[in-house]
């Protein structure tokens, strides 16, 4: 007599095989990260709603800590300049993630178009060499262009008759700078995923293609974008949860914290950086918790409105 469904279902649920064993042994440090540096630092979100001020034990502090409600929250809301901090924070990010995904989908299909594999390798290597470099780094070499008085900028527009510019006085060229340093630094890492997606093509959809007589524009528009979009919408996914988040480096430490360029350079990250050397560290830790929450919202509505297009290519 043949088992049940149902009992044959509750028998597979059970079944533990050699396979399995080895894959648990291979997850437990993965795991162990995670418990240790995901999971744990959450117990520090009570910070947000404590008057926390170090004086010993960290643990300890957390629990004695008396209780100030939303009051930590206060900072970010009744700012002066809190249209300010959330414009040039949301602003920046649209740009950045229209151009994070915009730009290196077209270098990845241009790369991946090129037959010479070395010019390739070559190309690759030069647009992902500025990833590695930090804020610090771009900021020296920002100074040598926009100094005022050694420049290579002034010095190139002295030798064609024109005045010097002081840049790091000068807000409305800064948008169009962060934009661009933003781009120069990030568009190789970009690329370096969707230029993965796109070799991982069967190259058999582009042959028959060839003998159909497709062109390059039809074959890059019925068959290397449709095979990207779910790569596409992943990344647009992920850049929509860190909306409120900005490169405080690229804000902070690339204007030289100006007071000239606040009104275009102060996000939401400089703002808790500079409450943080003249308050205490739990209006850090509600800035933080703020920006996470927001962020969560943001990413699930992201992914909500992806699944209410295209079930396929949600992430959740």
């Amino acid at each position: 007599m043949s088992a049940k469904p149902e009992q044959l279902k509750r028998r597979k649920r059970f079944t533990w095989r050699k396979q399995d064993f080895e894959l648990t042994l291979l997850a437990i440090p993965t795991t162990i990260w995670y418990i240790l540096f995901c999971y744990l630092p959450m117990f520090g979100i009570i910070i947000a709603f404590k008057q926390f001020k170090i004086s010993g034990g960290f643990i300890s502090n957390v629990v004695n800590s008396p209780w100030v409600g939303f009051k930590n929250f206060e900072f970010l809301f009744k700012s002066n300049d809190a249209w300010i901090i959330i414009r040039n924070t949301i602003g920046y990010n649209i740009i950045f993630i229209i151009t994070g995904i915009v730009l290196p989908v077209l270098f990845a299909i241009m790369i991946g178009l090129l037959h010479n594999r070395k010019a390739s390798k070559v190309y690759q290597t030069m647009m992902f060499l500025p990833y590695f470099l930090s804020w610090v780094v771009i900021s020296a070499v920002g100074w040598a262009f926009f100094s005022f008085d050694k420049g290579i900028l002034n010095q190139f527009l002295g030798n064609i008759g024109h005045d010097p510019v002081n840049w790091y006085m000068q807000p409305e060229y800064w948008p169009y700078i962060l934009v661009l340093l933003n781009i120069w630094k990030g568009i190789g890492y970009g690329m370096i995923i969707y230029l993965a997606t796109i070799t991982a093509i069967d190259s058999s959809y582009y042959e028959a293609a060839v003998i159909d007589g497709a062109s390059i524009w039809q074959q890059t528009r019925f068959i290397t974008l449709p095979l990207l979009k779910l790569v596409i919408v992943m990344m647009f996914i992920l850049s929509v949860g860190r909306i409120f988040y900005t490169d405080f480096g690229l804000f902070f430490q690339v204007t030289r914290d100006s007071n000239s360029l606040y009104n275009v350079a102060t996000t939401v990250d400089v703002l808790v950086y500079k409450q943080l050397k003249s308050a205490t560290i739990g209006m850090a830790s509600a800035a933080a918790f703020v920006q996470s929450v927001l962020g969560c919202i943001t990413i699930l509505s992201a992914n909500w409105i992806v699944k209410k297009i295209d079930p396929d290519s949600a992430m959740i």
